[in-house]
């Protein structure tokens, strides 16, 4: 049986198989049923390996044992084994974040953050610094400052990029608001976006950048997350950014911001 490598990369990458799973569940669908030797045969999979790669693929959901002799191997529908699938990942994602929140108060967490404030007392304020590559490594990032901020969080950022921010972090920021917290945002007017910075009500204020650009989150006028690309002409896997724990440093972007903030390059809108 000869099968474009590119179509076996891709059921690997989509259903999470190795490479002699997907070689025997691709020979199996073409056959509908067969043994063990007839799959190893067409799939180019060593019969040493056949049996045991079959009993992987029966108890992930991907094929059906008869039980005759000799045993006999049926395959299920694709849309229900996509099924399937999608209900143990559902399930495992369930079972995983219930584990992680009962670590929430447990002795482990405690004896972590022990050893963590043991650790960061000798540091210096240089140490508290870092690069940050991906896009989801620049959001989890700006999320753990979200959820420390004090007082104020002053947000500049792109016409999309800020789509962006109010869907994946929109929950975070409504309680970071519940909190007392005020956020101020400067980006391009997006229609979209407005519906949903309206919904924060009055502690968070928007203002339409104009020719202003630029990507950072300041918390505080301590902390800050500031993007080193431009985020139309880079792929997420690539969009790069440093956080850096500086008064000093956060001082200095605060006032450039509040120039921008109070000048007439943007009107208000709440």
């Amino acid at each position: 049986m000869i099968i474009n490598e590119s179509f076996l990369v891709k059921l690997r990458s989509s259903f999470s198989l190795n490479l002699y799973e997907v070689k025997l569940w691709a020979a199996i669908l073409s056959r509908g049923i067969s043994t063990a030797g007839e799959l190893s045969d067409i799939s180019d999979v060593p019969r040493s390996r056949t049996y045991d790669v079959l009993e992987s693929l029966e108890r992930k959901g991907f094929v059906i044992v008869k039980p005759e002799k000799p045993i006999k191997y049926m395959a299920i529908p694709p849309n229900e084994v996509l099924d399937r699938v999608h209900s143990k990942i559902r399930m495992n994602l369930i079972k995983h974040s219930e584990k992680v929140i009962k670590l929430k108060d447990s002795e482990l967490m405690s004896e972590l953050a022990n050893l963590y404030n043991q650790g960061i007392e000798p540091l210096q304020i240089t140490d508290f610094s870092g690069a940050l590559k991906g896009r989801h490594n620049l959001y989890d990032q700006i999320s753990y400052v979200l959820k420390n901020a004090e007082e104020r969080v002053d947000l500049v950022t792109s016409e999309e990029g800020l789509l962006r921010k109010l869907n994946t972090l929109k929950p975070l920021i409504e309680r970071t608001v519940a909190r007392g917290i005020k956020i101020r945002i400067l980006a391009p007017e997006n229609p979209e976006s407005q519906k949903i910075i309206a919904s924060f009500g009055e502690n968070v204020k928007f203002k339409n950048s104009g020719d202003f650009k630029g990507r950072f989150c300041l918390v505080d006028n301590k902390q800050i997350i500031f993007m080193l690309t431009d985020d139309e002409e880079v792929h997420p896997s690539y969009d790069m950014g440093f956080w850096i724990n500086s008064n000093y440093f956060s001082g200095t972007m605060s006032k450039m911001f509040e120039k921008v903030w109070n000048s007439d390059l943007s009107s208000e809108s709440e």
